[in-house]
């Protein structure tokens, strides 16, 4: 359970930090916001990073749910 709660901090840390330094531009969505000037860039690149976090989040969820599930049928087998 402890390497659990480690696991899950990193991967919580890594989305808070990520998304304020990646860019997640396509080059159609670049050259958009070249044309609408700077803050408006900023805000499509934050649309796009919190639009891309919500299918990470429930394939995490799914993953997680598969392991659990794995662990307790393993455990099961084992007694």
């Amino acid at each position: 359970m402890k390497k659990a709660a480690i696991i899950l901090s990193l991967v919580l840390a890594t989305l808070v930090f990520v998304p304020a330094i990646s860019t997640a531009q396509c080059s159609l969505c670049t050259k958009t916001a070249q044309q609408l000037g700077e803050k408006p860039a900023q805000g499509l690149n934050s649309g796009i990073l919190y639009l891309m976090i919500m299918p990470f989040a429930i394939v995490g969820f799914i993953g997680f749910r598969w392991w659990k599930n794995n662990k307790a049928v393993e455990d099961q087998e084992a007694a």
